[in-house]
């Protein structure tokens, strides 16, 4: 793979200094938002205040990260338009979200800054305590994957050779997200994810049209057809990699991103009220479909690409085999610098950097605002000051990004980076969508049964590549991400009825 590190790019000191200059703005605007921190709801949501046109620019800013990008062009390019039924599905989860409130607006009418804290609420602190590890855990494991992912994108498009440039390179990154985000907390997550959406939008929407004029419609889906065939185009096929019950496990993941993922919940907990919220989900839901579209495209044009040059071809589409997933999740960034001119390249770079730090910011926000409400907190007996709360957040916040580090040099990654973010999210959402579907809309679900239902989230480790391999199975994560929910669902139901809560005896 060292042949790769060396391919010829069109980057040059020009698009250098784009890059420095928006890293630059981006922390100081970071920066500017400190004055607006009072308190803790301030720093945890923004003081509930955001809204409808900054809370979608937000949420699809912190949906729409480099490693997004990564992993849907890695889908584009291993299945072809069969990948754009994923961000179909995505969309109609989404607007369903919006049109209902499911789960959304009864968070926000309780007024709670964490999902962990409605665990409280509605069952025990014990559980909330629980849940908010659980949570913590998937999500910071679920995030291990980013600097790996846009490490990848980094190198191939700049063209660093040495790993020691591009360690350093990243922890820059992530050090000048750090100092933004531990300083002004959500207030500061929302204002640069506004300045990062409009930078990101751009180098999407201009690197789509030179695309498609270099390539033009008809010559891309001819070559998927050859390619792929009518796999490339039916994602029932099981050629096409994915099939009916992946598409119902992307449908229900479109569900999950939207409305029990704490990162989106965080933009509804946000917001001005519920009438915001509704709006919120509804619009961006057009945001969660060109989150995908747009990166898919750039895979297809990849697999083109790649296709046309017979050493590229040898090393991404080996003949009777599927390329190794890293590898794969370099097609995308190295066509891309080979196509894009100077000064556009470097334009396109700071809008995926922008993409990479909006993800980050939102993310390492959300776990340190989890642990520290829902786990620091209430083992203190809930009597820390909001002065006490923020500097033990901004303390977890660089322990995350310290793992983050560690991690993302050291996973092994096996399968689809889409489908590894899935599982180990799975790891938490599986039991708290039966959790916060029965705790919201049925009176007899137990602590016993929220607490069966989060147990259960710990099978889907086994949709893990380096788990199966260890084990000696082959599964699909699929089949693994919904068996767990289905199971985690009849533990809150069973559980409930065997174990109902005290209180609701008496009641």
């Amino acid at each position: 793979m060292d042949q790769l590190t060396t391919l010829h790019t069109n980057f040059t000191a020009f698009d250098w200094a784009i890059v420095i200059v928006f890293l630059v703005a981006s922390t100081v605007a970071g920066m500017w938002a400190m004055r607006y921190i009072s308190d803790m709801e301030d720093y945890v949501v923004a003081g509930r205040s955001v809204k409808t046109y900054l809370g979608v620019a937000s949420m699809i800013a912190a949906e729409l990260g480099l490693v997004t990008v990564m992993y849907s062009a890695q889908k584009g390019f291993a299945c072809g338009f069969s990948a754009f039924a994923i961000a179909l599905l995505s969309a109609i989860a989404g607007w369903i979200v919006g049109l209902t409130g499911f789960i959304v607006v009864p968070l926000r009418r309780m007024g709670v800054m964490t999902i962990p804290e409605f665990y409280e609420r509605r069952f025990s602190r014990g559980l909330r305590v629980f849940g908010g590890i659980i949570l913590a855990a998937s999500g910071i494991l679920n995030m291990g994957m980013f600097l790996k992912a846009d490490s990848l994108f980094i190198t191939s498009v700049v063209g660093m050779t040495s790993d020691t440039q591009l360690k350093i390179t990243m922890s820059i990154i992530l050090g000048l997200v750090l100092l933004y985000t531990t300083v002004g907390g959500m207030i500061s997550v929302v204002f640069t994810d506004y300045l990062q959406y409009a930078v990101m939008s751009v180098g999407l929407v201009v690197t789509s049209v030179i695309l498609m004029t270099r390539f033009g419609w008809g010559h891309v889906v001819s070559s998927v057809v050859e390619l792929k065939g009518d796999a490339g185009f039916n994602p029932l096929l099981p050629e096409s990699g994915l099939g009916p019950v992946y598409l119902v496990w992307m449908l229900f993941l479109g569900f999950i991103g939207a409305c029990v993922w704490q990162t989106s919940v965080m933009r509804a907990t946000s917001a001005e009220n519920e009438h915001v919220v509704r709006r919120t989900y509804s619009w961006g839901a057009v945001g969660f479909l060109i989150r995908f579209l747009i990166p898919y495209f750039w895979g297809i044009c990849a697999l083109v690409y790649m296709a046309q040059h017979p050493d590229l071809k040898a090393i991404f589409l080996p003949e009777g085999a599927e390329a190794d997933s890293s590898v794969q999740l370099r097609a995308m960034p190295i066509a891309l610098s080979n196509l894009l001119p100077a000064g556009l390249i470097g334009l396109l770079t700071a809008g995926m950097l922008a993409a990479a730090m909006s993800t980050y910011n939102t993310y390492l926000h959300t776990w340190s605002a989890v642990l520290t409400q829902d786990l620091v907190a209430p083992l203190c007996g809930n009597q820390l000051s909001s002065r006490a709360r923020i500097i033990i957040a901004r303390i977890i916040m660089c322990l995350i990004a310290f793992f983050l580090l560690v991690w993302g040099l050291w996973y092994p990654l096996g399968e689809h980076l889409w489908d590894y973010m899935a599982i180990t999210g799975a790891i938490y959402f599986t039991g708290a969508f039966a959790t916060l579907v029965g705790g919201i809309y049925w009176k007899g679900a137990s602590r016993a049964g929220a607490y069966g239902a989060f147990l259960c989230g710990f099978i889907t480790v086994l949709g893990l590549s380096p788990v199966q391999k260890a084990l000696g199975i082959q599964w699909r994560s699929e089949y693994v991400g919904l068996g767990v929910t289905l199971l985690a669902c009849v533990a809150m139901v069973v559980l409930s009825l065997l174990f109902p809560d005290p209180e609701k005896e008496c009641g």
